[in-house]
């Protein structure tokens, strides 16, 4: 069951003997990803790093994952990229620059690097976070700056939504980033959807 406001998220444990251990949100999504397509389910994994690591307060402790660690149920995202499907666990990313014309980043996990890009994310509640829009330059660069502290929104120019589905179209076309790999160049149209409770993480 996704978390609800104001109840206990995860509790005490450790990672079965012969899980996975990944140390980055692409490692998390190439399990995932290989899981799905072969119709299997989903493993226990132990998370020692990335930006999904990060929002749910991991330390990157190998030890904690044979004692005193904590598991965490965790949503997955699906992201059907004209019309092949895909995973992801942290974020999302639609551009073709940083610098210039539109951007959309939707968010399982709060962080992307150092930028707060999802400061009402989590990746337990059922919903991904959206934020779409094309900046002025000028504006764009200040976001930039604003976004390592979350307050990068609200911005007249940016559509920010949270649902648990949300449906894209490019026009031009943009290149897709999913956990900081790009998978698709110049994609015309994205569905994202949110598996709830598809897994669990023990950090």
């Amino acid at each position: 069951m996704t978390i609800r406001k104001g109840e206990p998220w995860g509790q005490p444990g450790v990672l079965p003997e012969g899980s996975p251990v990944v140390d980055s949100d692409a490692g998390l999504r190439a399990l995932v990803e290989t899981a799905r397509r072969a119709g299997a389910p989903l493993p226990m994994v132990g998370l020692l790093g990335g930006d999904l690591c990060r929002t749910v307060g991991g330390p990157g402790d190998p030890a904690r994952l044979v004692g005193g660690g904590v598991v965490l149920p965790i949503d997955v995202v699906r992201a059907d990229i004209d019309g092949v499907a895909y995973w992801f666990c942290a974020h999302l990313v639609a551009r073709r620059s940083w610098l210039f014309g539109r951007a959309v980043v939707v968010m399982n996990a709060q962080w992307m690097g150092s930028w707060d890009l999802g400061p009402r994310a989590h990746p337990n509640d059922g919903l991904a976070d959206l934020t779409d829009g094309t900046l002025p330059v000028g504006d764009r660069l200040e976001a930039r700056r604003r976004a390592h502290s979350g307050t990068h929104v609200p911005h007249p120019s940016l559509t920010v939504a949270r649902r648990s589905r949300h449906e894209l179209t490019f026009d031009p076309p943009l290149d897709i980033w999913l956990d900081g790999e790009r998978v698709v160049r110049r994609a015309r149209s994205v569905v994202v959807s949110v598996e709830p409770d598809a897994t669990s993480v023990v950090v």
